[in-house]
């Protein structure tokens, strides 16, 4: 059976979405304007209203797809996984995993991580349902570590995954392509989990 394209309405909506999600990462909440969304998505400002609200509505639904999709794509890629995968080897997978959607991969995590502390409280909380989940999900594979004694004994990993995850979603802010590569990126913040937290004999 072949799938039925999705109508222009929702391709419009989409691409009023996608556009948003970019100008939302490079100018943040407070540069944001709908006049800037319109242009990038090759429409005219007043179609916008037909699909959101308001300005916050598309921003919220922006944030909200961010926190959600890099939760799939990280939910995917530990599925993908052979069953016999070392619980702190799927560790090191999740780093890069999250690194790449988030840098790389997703305008739409970019802009819901550098603008998590600048939307009003009240567009925060919708998107922050999906964050905890992540944030569970990532404690969930401390966890499976530590139980299998692949981690330091002395490990607080709540706090270890809480400064991880910090740390990772700070690159939106300071990591430049064209002064380190997202490889030299993912190495490095790898090494951190791995000299870290691992137990070694």
């Amino acid at each position: 059976m072949t799938q039925e394209a999705p109508s222009k309405s929702v391709r419009t909506r989409e691409r009023i979405l996608d556009a948003a999600a970019e100008v939302l990462s490079r100018k943040g909440y407070a540069g944001t304007r709908l006049t800037d969304v319109a242009e990038a998505a090759g429409v005219q400002a007043p179609a916008i209203y037909y699909y959101f609200a308001s300005r916050d509505d598309l921003v919220e639904e922006v944030m909200w797809t961010g926190a959600h999709r890099v939760r799939a794509h990280l939910e995917e890629v530990l599925a993908a996984l052979s069953a016999d995968t070392e619980p702190r080897d799927r560790l090191l997978v999740a780093v890069e995993a999250h690194l790449r959607y988030e840098l790389q991969i997703s305008a739409y995590t970019t802009a819901a991580v550098r603008n998590a502390g600048q939307v009003p409280e009240h567009l925060r909380e919708r998107p922050a349902a999906e964050e905890s989940a992540y944030s569970r999900l990532w404690r969930e594979l401390f966890r499976d570590a530590q139980d299998a004694g692949q981690l330091r004994a002395d490990l607080d990993i709540n706090v270890f995954r809480l400064l991880l995850l910090g740390s990772m979603n700070w690159a939106v802010e300071w990591w430049n392509p064209r002064t380190r590569s997202l490889d030299d990126l993912v190495r490095a913040t790898q090494d951190m989990v791995r000299h870290g937290t691992f137990a070694h004999p």
